[in-house]
């Protein structure tokens, strides 16, 4: 089916609680850290079937050292054997749009085929 997932912890690293609502910022760099031309949607549906992490945005507040969970969802598809394959070495993940991003280099390539794109689900506390 091609369907890849990796899970995003975000922890509260400081003294005073900390509030995330919505959705992760995401972007995926190729080798040199440069932006990818890629469509990041909210939700499961750009990539795949709702499911059950496709609870709506809701605000949590994590006290230091708690911590929330979001997933990124792609898959490897090829509609088009003459488009070059799409394929990204790091992450980019801010906590909300104009927070700072940290960036991340997960353990597997963002093999995003030649679609383009990937979906995030909102923060939650998973068990």
């Amino acid at each position: 089916m091609g369907l890849r997932a990796i899970g995003i912890v975000l922890t509260n690293c400081g003294t005073r609680d900390y509030t995330a609502n919505g959705f992760p910022v995401v972007r995926v760099l190729d080798e040199d850290r440069q932006p990818l031309d890629i469509t990041v949607g909210n939700g499961s549906a750009p990539v795949s079937a709702p499911d059950s992490y496709d609870g709506p945005p809701r605000p949590v507040t994590l006290r230091p050292g708690e911590q929330v969970m979001a997933r990124i969802l792609w898959r490897n598809t090829v509609t088009d054997s003459t488009v070059p394959a799409t394929r990204g070495k790091y992450l980019e993940i801010a906590p909300a749009a104009g927070e700072p991003p940290q960036i991340v280099a997960p353990r597997t390539v963002i093999d995003l085929g030649n679609t383009g794109r990937l979906a995030v689900n909102a923060w939650q506390i998973r068990p």
